[in-house]
Formats: C-alpha cells, structure tokens, sequence
C-alpha cells in the first residue's frame, strides 16, 4: 500500500483490519458470555462512559499513528480513546483464545475486558492494532465486567512506555482516558471491594496474537481453523519466512522461541518480573504483553515474585522466567504439532532456546559488567560469585549495577570500608559486617583486575555500562505515590513518570528522588510490594 500523506487527524486514519477480514467471525452477535467455537473473535462494541476525560497520552506512540500532540489533545481524541466513538473505518471484536494459567489448563479466556477498534496502516507502511482495555463486557468476560480501574491502568500505561525506553520488546501505550463512572474491585481478593475511578487504556502492538490463540483451536479439534490462523500470522506478521519450503512452520517456531527469549533475557537485565506469565499472556511476537502484578526487583532477590497469588509456589519470579518462557513455548509447540508434524523439530528448537537464552544471560551479565568480550574462564566465575554477593545483604540491584560503573580500574580500593559509589545500594545497614566488606572487596579486586584487560578507557567503559544499566525503572512505590495523587484529582506526578521514564539511562539532574531505593514505608504497603491480578 502506498500512501502519500502527513500528519494524520483522526479522521482520515487508514484502517486495514486484515485479522477481521481474514478470520472467521463468531455468527452470534449477543454481547452474551458463552463459549465461541468455530471462530477467531466476536464483534463487540466498547460501552459508551459519562465523562470521558483525558489523563495523558504518549506522544512516541501517537507518531506511530502519524498523529501530532494537537490531535492528541482535541476532545474528539478522548471519545474514541475511551470507546464513546467509532471512527470510519473502525471495525471493534474481541478475540478467542485459551491458555494454562499457574501450569493447568483454563480452557476458554479470550479478551475479557479488551476490545480491538482496529487495525491502522501508517506512513511508513506499519501496521498497528488499536485495543482499548477497560472498555466494557464481552463473549470472553465470565463473571467479571470487563472495566478497568485507575490504579490498574496508571500501571499498564506507564510500565508499557518505560519498557519501550529500557529497549524491552512491549505492547505500547497510547492513552489514558477517565470514564467518570465507579468500578467495583476486590484488590486483594479478601471480602474488601471498594469502588474506584474507572478508566480505559489505549494499547498498541502489531499483533495481539497469543499462544493462547492457537492452544484453544487444537484443544477443541478446530485444526483446519489453527491452519488458517498460523498462515494467517505468518503471512502478516512473519513474511520473511514465506518460500516454497514445507519447513516454514518450523522456522516461525524457532523465530518465535529466538524472539521471546530475547525478551526474556531483556527483562532479566533490567530486574523486571512479570507476575504472571501465564500462556495466555505470551505474545506470539516475543512482545511484553498485560502489564498487571508486575515489579521490578527491590533487593536482589531471585526468588521475588509481586504477585500475591503466585506467593504459595512462586512459580513466576524473577528466577524462574527463563525456564517458565521454555515451557510456555512447549505448550505453544504441542499447539502447532499439526502444522509441524515432528516432533524432533519443536524439541530442537526448544533445545536451540534454552541455549540460547542461557548464554544470552550470559552475554548480557557480560555488558552490564563492562567486559569488552565475554571470557568464561574467567567471567562466569566472577558473575556467580557476584550473584552470590548480592543475597548476602539486601542489595537493590539497579541501583548497585548502575554505581559499578563509576569504579576505576586505576583507583585502589579500602579493604575495610564499602566504596562510596555503592553506599547506596544496601537497604540495612546492619547487614554490612565486616565479613561482607572482606568478601565485596574480594570481588571487587577481582573485578577490577578484569577490567584491565579492556582495551577501552574508563569513560568508555562507564558509557558502556550506563547504557545497559538503567538509572531509572519503574519502582512499584513510585507508580502508587503517583496512583494516590491521581485518586484526588492530581495527574501531575503521572505525567512526570512518563518523562522520566522516556530517558531511564541519561543522568537527569534534578529527578534523582526517581532513582532513589525503596522508602521502608513502601516496604510492605499494597501496591509497592505485593500486587493481584486486580492490580
């Protein structure tokens, strides 16, 4: 398609909608909860709210719309952003799909409060879904109302947005909007609701695409249908692989186990951990997708999980991504096992992953630490060692990796005392005994001396770091401080995330109070340690 335009209003926005024009729709048109066979998604409509208002919008997303900050801010803009109106073009569905939550088959989940307006084809040739979550019920909604609350939606709308600046593969935020209405919420699930503001975000991803999509179509027998839905992906989000070759089913499976593990070797540099990395909740593009109890790592602790119904197994913490993406990833092959049709090719690729990502860890540890090249004679001990240093005492391990790079090769280190660019990093200042100070500078000779072998400068050096050691993520803390001001009427601080979270590896005079650990009073408080699936 060749388009010859500008800046776009929303008006003359150009939609595609190739997955409703191609797929199968479900012929019942009730807005009723049901089981949907035979078919992709329904059609649904958003549910039209009293007082849309906007809280802020992301001016790098709305590029990719070709849309200016002006169209962003017109009253036009917050209607359809919030699903009181449709442009031209528009076609809204919500999409079927299943998955294994927490390891056990759920069976049918779908968009249960997600609702797809559409598919735009910009400038530059790109195409981008637009979904608003938090607009209303649909077919895949079961008991729940298919709202959103502002808490849940200040998180997913910033944490979509920060991820993107970290260099994280992620679905991308556009909006979000008030809806001037009350949404009932249990957050923890203990006989409390209460209600809050409802409000809807406006996502964006190239495909919203599941393993769960192609899981719910062999779980039900449907593989003519699966067929249909792996060419279909393959030919819009993959067509690279298209040849006359029968292995490219193969190749798009390794393609999709090379991209999540990348992403999942990108969280791990970070510290992020997403919750709940059900399968439903896998991106068939290896994109970061529902943003919903998910944190980044206070101290080091692989153990962490921010998710208080994953608390009893912990099966989605930090530690464990890298083996919970593996199996998701086999539970996506068992899916496409009629397309494949050998076995030894899904368990080679899954072999190829796990590879991979291992030694992509490696590789990562390798910048973050600001080796040249990566010398495992030498640099897998230390990293170990490091990992091992820093559960000793409570470490915040952004803040830790981050002051590293301020140590010289050339400076000499006092053996009794903790180097001033890491006094920081510690939360209790009880656990830095003498024999914690002996064993750090122990590693830190022996890191130092590694360093020398760079053949970069100290500045070099320090620059690579910086770029892969982020100064500033999204604490849980400061995503609540900035939830309790918006819930008296106060967006200031949630716009100001939002900035700066745009630059997270720049210095930023000024904003440092954004790099600071966790406060003690953020220790235990809901919101800033443990989050729900209401979240």
């Amino acid at each position: 398609m060749t388009l010859e335009r500008k800046a776009n209003t929303l008006e003359n926005l150009i939609f595609d909608n190739r997955f409703v024009r191609n797929l199968p729709c479900d012929p019942n048109t009730d807005n009723t909860r049901r089981q949907v066979t035979g078919a992709c998604y329904s059609r649904v409509n958003p549910k039209p709210v009293v007082a849309p208002g906007l809280v802020a919008f992301s001016s790098e997303s709305a590029q990719l719309m070709d849309l200016t900050d002006e169209a962003c801010q017109s009253e036009l803009f917050t209607r359809v952003f919030t699903g009181n109106h449709l442009l031209p073009g528009m076609d809204p569905f919500a999409m079927c799909y299943g998955g294994h939550q927490f390891g056990n088959w759920a069976g049918q989940l779908g968009d249960g409060r997600a609702i797809n307006l559409g598919e735009i084809i910009n400038q530059r040739n790109e195409r981008w879904v637009l979904q608003l979550k938090g607009a209303g019920p649909t077919p895949y909604s079961r008991t729940a109302d298919g709202l959103a609350v502002l808490r849940s939606s200040i998180r997913e709308f910033l944490c979509s947005e920060a991820m993107f600046h970290l260099g994280i593969p992620t679905t991308r935020a556009l909006s979000l909007t008030l809806t001037g209405e009350e949404v009932e919420r249990d957050m923890f699930y203990d006989g409390h609701p209460k209600l809050e503001q409802g409000a809807v975000v406006c996502r964006m991803a190239p495909s919203f695409i599941r393993f769960g999509n192609f899981q719910i179509l062999v779980a039900r027998g449907e593989n003519c249908l699966l067929k249909r839905l792996v060419d279909y992906t393959i030919e819009t989000d993959f067509p690279h692989l298209i040849s006359t070759s029968q292995s490219v089913y193969e190749r798009w499976f390794r393609e999709v186990c090379m991209r999540t593990m990348d992403m999942i070797i990108h969280w791990m540099r970070v510290g992020f951990v997403h919750g709940v990395m059900n399968t439903d909740n896998m991106s068939i593009l290896g994109l970061t997708i529902d943003y919903g109890p998910y944190g980044w790592l206070e101290d080091y602790n692989p153990g962490w999980t921010p998710n208080t119904t994953d608390l009893a197994g912990r099966r989605y913490c930090f530690g464990n991504q890298p083996q919970i993406a593996l199996w998701n990833l086999a539970q996506l092959g068992n899916a496409v096992f009629p397309m494949v049709k050998r076995h030894e090719s899904l368990q080679e690729a899954l072999d190829e992953a796990q590879a991979y990502v291992q030694q992509g860890q490696l590789a990562m540890m390798t910048q973050k630490l600001g080796f040249q090249n990566f010398e495992p004679d030498m640099d897998i001990a230390i990293i170990k060692e490091l990992l091992k240093i820093l559960q000793l005492a409570e470490t915040d391990y952004t803040i830790f990796l981050r002051g590293l790079s301020h140590l010289d090769t050339e400076d000499g280190l006092a053996k009794t005392l903790i180097p001033s660019f890491l006094e920081n990093a510690f939360y209790d200042p009880d656990q830095i005994t003498p024999d914690y100070i002996a064993r750090l500078n122990a590693w830190l000779a022996v890191y130092q001396k590694r360093l020398g072998l760079n053949r970069i400068s100290n500045a070099d050096k320090k620059q690579q770091m910086d770029q892969v050691n982020p100064k500033y993520v999204l604490r849980n803390y400061l995503a609540q401080t900035a939830i309790d001001k918006a819930e008296d009427g106060d967006f200031s601080m949630v716009r100001e995330l939002l900035d700066v979270m745009r630059k997270p590896y720049d210095e930023q005079p000024g904003r440092e109070m954004f790099a600071a650990k966790r406060p003690e009073w953020a220790r235990n408080r809901p919101g800033c340690s443990m989050l729900s699936c209401s979240s």
